[in-house]
């Protein structure tokens, strides 16, 4: 457990908790837009449209020699004063992330009763995107992260 608490807490340096005065759905602008990179020969791109009416929509597409491999529908939802993270990896129904850390470049989401991921990791360093799972996996801490720049369009 010692190893997956410093794991999670280095994973997105100056991420603050959120808390009164925390930035909100509109501040999230830095995540919209056109993302790709390449994962181990397996092309991900992620697509986020800008904060609007209270909900952010993403899709995410993997392909590998030519061929999708996979895909995920995403939203960020404003529900009261939270912030939720819903993703739905191959269209199933959605799983629902709860907003715990939010800064000027960065965002946490976790459900603590989801094994993996258990948080999901968003943040801008300069022109790259991050997306990072993290969690736990046959008992043992885990993790995966991407790194995007912007796709040309």
């Amino acid at each position: 457990m010692t190893l997956l608490s410093l794991l999670l807490l280095t994973a997105a340096p100056d991420c603050p908790s959120v808390g009164p005065g925390s930035p909100g759905l509109p501040q999230l602008g830095w995540l919209a837009g056109a993302w790709s990179g390449d994962d181990r020969g397996t092309l991900n791109e992620e697509v986020w449209m800008a904060p609007s009416g209270g909900l952010m929509l993403a899709m995410h597409r993997d392909t590998t020699g030519g061929k999708a491999t996979g895909f995920e529908f995403l939203r960020i939802e404003q529900v009261g004063d939270a912030l939720v993270y819903r993703a739905m990896p191959e269209g199933r129904p959605a799983t629902d992330f709860r907003r715990v850390a939010q800064g000027p470049a960065c965002i946490v989401f976790e459900n603590p009763e989801h094994a993996f991921p258990r948080r999901i990791l968003y943040w801008r360093d300069g022109t790259s995107l991050h997306a990072r799972i993290e969690g736990t996996r046959q008992g043992k801490p885990a993790a995966r992260e991407w790194v995007w720049t912007a796709a040309a369009r």
